[in-house]
């Protein structure tokens, strides 16, 4: 099929998406970054390493609970307004991380970092995906995409840098000169949109911030050593309780804090349940693999960082051919067959020991970075192909949720199978070895098959609207 020729406004609505792009960049490498300056700034702060977990908690708990008011914010104020707010809001408390000098101060810095992060992302997403015609959305999402892949691997080694070269405080500094571009950006290249809308949904706002507060608080203290598992399983079931209590109210609520209509959309209700699936599998990598190459082979933390920007290569080297693979095999096809080559990925790296040649193990990174990159885009451009605009405000609320918990599913799944290898093993985890890391393989590979199920039920012309393809076309 020949593709239209681009248009002035094509070529803006990409500017904007890689705007966007920049942004959730710049959040998701805040939310990994500090892995490795955490002696820096215990030592700085005059404190034991362990309690600056509580940086990272809350910030990732802060962008939960927060992610829920983007939705109306943006509907109330205007997706322009409440963008450039929160870049400008992300990016001040990116000085104050840098300037404090204590851990309360830096933790009370890394919540109002958090809300700054929780609307900045949620609704740069709402301002691209609501204007991009279906033609263009696999475009946009494969743009919107790469942040979440690339960031996470970057991150560690990035902070590990800059903490011994530069100092810690420069992590945060960095944010400056980037917020002040993109705001500069924003300005110009975002137009103002929205109405008011109606009243405030407290009654949803409170059971829902209750829901992913609880739930990540439980995630975040269940990926620890060692578990507090009675203190985990109530945070979790009360999670649940609060997640129950929430889908009541805003089911029947008239102007619910966030429209779940967009669930009864086969493309979306997959992406929200088997893709998250698929998502925690895959965010368990960038935890296990290090460990693996640290622990069980002795590399150092340089070393096993090298090895990780395989993965990242073949994320990017992926891109060019998203559009293709995907008009060529359709949606459907390419979430099952690809996926079926994420899980092989899993199994290719229980295969990994303590003498296998560096050169192979990155060259099975690579291929891996290239599956999961081509399945993100995927699962990202069917989940919103079907989605009207009048519905994008709710869809892309609940994808933002369902991506930051998947986020931190993904860590602690892979803590939890570590763990669980150690008790088939009949020993307490303290000395992980190869074998146990092979275990936890095999796990995220059962759940990212586990994942294909959704897409596998999902009609075969499913996504055709955006993927310039008629349904019912036959397969050329």
């Amino acid at each position: 099929m020949v593709q239209p020729p681009d248009t002035a406004a094509d070529r803006h609505l990409r500017l904007v998406a890689l705007l966007v792009a920049g942004t959730f960049f710049m959040e998701n490498l805040d939310a990994t970054v500090i892995t490795t300056a955490l002696p820096a700034m215990a030592a700085s702060f005059g404190v034991a390493p362990a309690r600056l977990s509580i940086g990272i908690s809350a910030y990732m708990l802060t962008l939960a609970v927060c992610i829920p008011l983007s939705g109306w914010m943006a509907e109330r104020y205007g997706a322009r307004r409440v963008f450039a707010g929160a870049i400008v809001l992300f990016t001040g408390a990116s000085l104050l991380c840098g300037l404090a000098g204590g851990l309360w101060s830096f933790t009370a810095a890394r919540v109002l970092q958090g809300v700054g992060g929780a609307m900045m992302v949620p609704v740069g997403r709402l301002l691209v995906l609501r204007r991009t015609p279906k033609r263009e959305l696999v475009r946009a999402i494969a743009i919107l995409t790469w942040p979440g892949l690339v960031a996470p691997i970057l991150g560690p080694p990035l902070g590990g840098l800059i903490s011994s070269w530069l100092g810690w405080h420069w992590i945060f500094f960095l944010n400056l000169p980037l917020g002040l571009a993109a705001l500069a950006l924003a300005l110009w290249l975002v137009r103002g949109e929205g109405e008011p809308t109606g009243a405030f949904d407290l009654v949803g706002f409170v059971w829902t911030a209750l829901a992913c507060g609880m739930s990540m608080t439980a995630v975040e203290l269940a990926s620890r050593t060692p578990v507090d598992a009675p203190l985990v399983a109530a945070l979790a079931g009360l999670g649940l309780a609060a997640g129950a209590l929430a889908l009541c109210h805003l089911r029947r609520a008239a102007q619910p804090l966030i429209d779940l209509s967009a669930l009864r959309i086969p493309t979306f209700a997959a992406v929200i349940g088997g893709g998250s699936l698929f998502r925690i599998a895959i965010g368990s990598a960038p935890f296990l693999l290090p460990l693996l190459f640290q622990l069980a082979f002795g590399m150092s933390a340089t070393s096993s960082g090298l090895l990780m920007l395989a993965l990242f290569a073949g994320n990017l080297a992926m891109k060019p051919a998203t559009g293709w693979a995907m008009r060529r095999f359709g949606l459907r096809g390419v979430l099952v067959g690809n996926g079926l080559l994420v899980a092989a990925g899993f199994l290719a790296c229980m295969a990994f020991g303590a003498g296998t040649p560096p050169a192979l193990i990155a060259a099975v990174l690579f291929a891996t970075g290239l599956t999961r990159s081509m399945q993100f885009t995927a699962l990202n451009t069917i989940g919103f192909a079907d989605v009207p605009p009048a519905r994008m405000g709710g869809a892309t609320t609940l994808f933002s949720m369902a991506q930051q918990i998947n986020s931190g599913l993904g860590i602690a799944c892979g803590a939890l199978a570590l763990k669980l290898a150690g008790l088939l093993r009949h020993h307490d985890g303290s000395h992980l070895d190869a074998t146990d890391f092979r275990l936890a393989f095999a796990a995220m590979a059962l759940l990212a098959l586990l994942a294909l199920l959704d897409a596998a039920r999902l009609p075969r012309d499913a996504g055709a609207a955006v993927n310039g393809r008629i349904a019912g076309e036959s397969r050329g």
